[in-house]
């Protein structure tokens, strides 16, 4: 095996390269990953753009498909050669945060290097791979508490059908869990990149039966159909708050998935919501969000806002390939374009001026 590797390294604001890095040492609890395909997320753009800060030479990515090449001395159940994902956030569950039903805000293995973990909470900490660690926009990955986080992929599934689980789907999927959806509920998702796609199509299969997928790219609208959406708005044609209005007889939707990040979006989101209704927030915020009184009623309106960072480890990935091999459900039309690790700069142009019909880009080392 080479000693070295490439990786895609964030240098500084607006720049990301390709570059050679030392292949890392395996220790007892990790397990080396030989990537076989990655992705770009909106995240690794918040990165790009300095709106994210990351230490400048991290390996940036977060959504490993691979193969096992090296285990670690205390990792059991698996084997090398095996083909595995692992979750974007892969905390090590042994701490307070993990404990308490929070795995994703662990941040406990930053305490040995002399920095806080509190013990375990603290915010996004889950989240190492890309962030606080080297991550998956190169040939090698090295998984953390691996016992915890590499999840075997089913015989018969590609690359590509399993692709949007470390991160996307599990995220999406996580915006329509906290919406609190109910049978019968009517759910309003706004942003349909590939985050609200997921979200869409997690509020159909947990049981709203109308769904409604607010965008202004028509092209993400129609994917938005295919996802699970009833009814699709453009924003940039009609005033999507009175529509949700009139189509729920004025009475407001049940829940409300805010999947972008941006003060118009949560704004809409909250003002299209009945009272006593749920608002789901997947979005990366960049600056602060300001709450309108009248839709807010002024504190008095029952309302539930819920955030969430994108749930990992071995049994949320399971689940969600039992989705796909189950057929519920096929993602792999989200990867609209494939790239070589090599042209992983032209890669980050097209994803991040969003040419082309993009919604996510595989890459493939």
């Amino acid at each position: 095996m080479a000693r070295t590797m490439k990786a895609a390294v964030f240098v500084e604001k607006g720049r990301i390269e390709l570059r050679e890095k030392p292949i890392p040492e395996v220790g007892p609890n990790d397990a080396l990953l030989r990537i076989t395909t990655t992705t770009i997320c909106g995240t690794d753009v918040h990165i790009l753009k300095g709106e994210y800060p990351v230490a400048p030479g991290l390996t940036v990515g977060h959504e490993p498909v691979g193969v096992i090449e090296k285990l670690g001395s205390a990792v059991v159940g698996y084997q090398e050669g095996q083909r595995v994902i692992a979750g974007a956030i892969c905390p090590n569950f042994n701490s307070y945060a993990a404990m308490d039903g929070k795995p994703s805000q662990d941040g406990s293995y930053l305490i040995p290097s002399g920095r806080c973990g509190c013990h375990g909470y603290k915010a996004t900490a889950g989240w190492r791979f890309g962030n606080l660690i080297d991550g998956t926009q190169a040939e090698y990955v090295l998984v953390p508490d691996a016992q915890a986080n590499l999840a075997p992929v089913p015989d018969g599934l590609s690359d590509e059908q399993v692709l949007m689980c470390p991160d996307i789907m599990s995220t999406g999927f996580a915006g329509a869990e906290n919406a609190g959806i109910r049978l019968g509920d009517t759910v309003v998702v706004f942003a349909q990149g590939p985050i609200g796609l997921c979200a869409t199509a997690g509020a159909r299969l947990m049981g709203a039966t109308t769904v409604i997928g607010i965008d202004g790219n028509d092209h993400r609208l129609e994917v938005a159909q295919q996802m699970g959406a009833d009814v699709t708005l453009n924003f940039k044609r009609c005033d999507v708050v009175d529509e949700v209005m009139k189509l729920t007889g004025g009475r407001g939707a049940d829940a409300a998935i805010e999947a972008l990040g941006t003060q118009q979006t949560f704004e809409g989101a909250l003002r299209v919501l009945k009272p006593g209704g749920t608002l789901s927030s997947l979005g990366v915020y960049s600056e602060d969000l300001r709450i309108p009184l009248a839709a807010f009623a002024a504190g008095l309106g029952d309302h539930t806002i819920k955030t969430a960072l994108c749930p990992g480890g071995k049994e949320r990935m399971r689940r969600l390939m039992n989705v796909i091999e189950a057929e519920r459900l096929d993602l792999s039309p989200m990867v609209t374009h494939h790239y070589p690790l090599d042209d992983i700069v032209a890669a980050y142009e097209l994803f991040s001026h969003q040419r082309d019909g993009v919604l996510k880009v595989a890459l493939k080392p």
